[in-house]
């Protein structure tokens, strides 16, 4: 990133763009028993809002079938593949011919591009003329995979695969329904999996938390919130499945993401009922709801409601907080927590200073100077300031009509290969024409998309559009 310029700093001297997860860098924990953070040469990466695949995680996946095959078929034929795998078998040493992973990879890479009865018919070949070859779950979980990407559009070739299973002595468990469901989800099939789950749950092989709650993540984004509810409901009253505390933060994170955030408050009365208790990353999660909903200063009684039950806020509390507080015009007050958050040991990083600066700017009699203080005094706390929060200042220069601090700012930007963001660039490229600096607005035009800032057709309608509404203006002798 490139440094404050000279000029900028202590300037007696304005930003709408919305913050968009910009990655940022902590100063290391001070020593002394001052909360002024200091400088750290390797710190850790956060982001404004929790990522959302911190939902379920779960343990590596089987291996078996992650391994790449170490053959690769050429031809779907099966004759061809039988006549094959005879020669590989007899050709290679009897070490790696006895090998489960080396002899499930030939099958693997043949049902990658064969039809599901053809690699069945390769599978029994296999058994048959290659004693040592004694498949076991994991073979069969091949089939089963490829059975779930069938062209049928019904489960005939899943339950063709699970009954053969069954005939063979291995009746499917929990990873044969977790294979299951996450391959018909993968391909688009979620209510597929919803019935081969309840039919797979009737037959004492019920999915795990990690199934269970990664097809409600699934279900969450492609089916309505009453399909969902319906799918918890049967499976809590048919199965003895209940949601955990995942489940209904996987369900609050979605309806604060569709700004329901009714549903999120009741979803908070259910995990209470059901004896869960609110943990730092559900609060969060509200948090940034009422963010979304331009609710900003109501995070803060969100933010005491997690001190009155003795959950520690972290850095993205914080960051949330300052953002929605900064967003609802309380800039001053968002300015308390930045020693608050340094005195529980979270030292202010880009994005807590950007989402200041984005208030101030924000504000009805905007102060340039003071956000360009807050600038310098990021560098000198050793917080770099990221592609964001040059936007942001960038935005606000212009939108104050400082174009030529704009300009300057705008070279800093350059120098350090920061993309333009859509509003900045915007703003900019307007400023600059109506001026009457059109060679530098193509100038800028040009770098836009030369860095990939946004796309070429994106960034010509701006300029395009405002030279229009400079010539009309011309016209209509607005402007000389």
């Amino acid at each position: 990133m490139g440094k404050i310029p000279s000029s900028f700093r202590s300037s007696r001297l304005p930003v709408s763009t919305m913050l968009r997860n910009p990655k940022s860098v902590p100063p290391e924990q001070h020593q002394s028993s001052t909360p002024t953070p200091t400088p750290t040469p390797t710190p850790p990466r956060t982001r404004h809002f929790p990522k959302k695949s911190t939902f379920n995680k779960r343990p590596p996946k089987h291996p078996t079938l992650t391994q790449s095959p170490r053959f690769t078929f050429d031809s779907p034929n099966l004759s061809d593949a039988k006549t094959l795998f005879n020669s590989l078998v007899t050709s290679f040493a009897a070490s790696a011919a006895q090998d489960l992973n080396f002899l499930n990879s030939i099958l693997q890479s043949f049902a990658a591009i064969s039809t599901l009865s053809d690699s069945i018919s390769l599978f029994r070949h296999m058994i048959k003329t290659h004693p040592p070859f004694s498949p076991d779950r994991s073979t069969y979980h091949i089939l089963l995979s490829q059975s779930c990407k069938s062209p049928d559009s019904s489960l005939s070739p899943v339950h063709q695969v699970l009954n053969l299973m069954l005939t063979d002595g291995f009746p499917p468990d929990k990873v044969t329904t977790d294979i299951a469901a996450r391959t018909l989800c993968s391909v688009g099939r979620e209510e597929d999996a919803v019935e081969l789950i309840k039919e797979l749950s009737c037959k004492h092989s019920p999915p795990d938390t990690y199934t269970y709650n990664f097809l409600v993540k699934h279900l969450v984004k492609s089916r309505t919130l009453i399909t969902v509810n319906n799918f918890i409901k049967e499976m809590r009253e048919s199965f003895e499945i209940k949601p955990d505390l995942v489940t209904y933060t996987i369900m609050i994170d979605n309806v604060c993401n569709t700004k329901n955030l009714r549903e999120a408050i009741r979803l908070l009365g259910v995990l209470a009922e059901e004896g869960f208790k609110p943990d730092r990353y559900v609060y969060n999660t509200i948090m940034k709801g009422y963010c979304k909903l331009n609710r900003g200063a109501e995070v803060l009684s969100v933010y005491k409601k997690m001190e009155e039950e003795g959950i520690e806020p972290d850095i993205v509390t914080y960051n949330t907080l300052i953002f929605g507080l900064s967003k609802a015009g309380r800039v001053k007050e968002a300015r308390k927590y930045l020693n608050v958050m340094a005195e529980m040991g979270h030292f202010p990083d880009a994005v807590t200073y950007t989402s200041l600066m984005n208030g101030i700017f924000r504000e009805k009699n905007v102060n340039a100077s003071e956000a360009l203080q807050l600038l310098e005094e990021m560098e000198a706390k050793g917080c770099s300031p990221n592609s964001c929060t040059y936007n942001t200042v960038l935005h606000g220069l212009c939108k104050l009509k400082l174009l030529e601090k704009g300009i300057e700012f705008y070279g800093v930007m350059k120098a350090g290969d920061m993309k333009l963001e859509t509003g900045s660039y915007g703003t900019f490229v307007r400023a600059l024409i109506r001026n009457g600096r059109i060679a530098e607005a193509y100038e800028v035009f040009d770098y836009a998309v030369e860095s990939k800032s946004m796309t070429d057709f994106a960034a010509y309608s701006t300029l395009e559009s405002t030279l229009r509404w400079l010539k009309k203006a011309k016209e209509q002798g607005f402007v000389v």
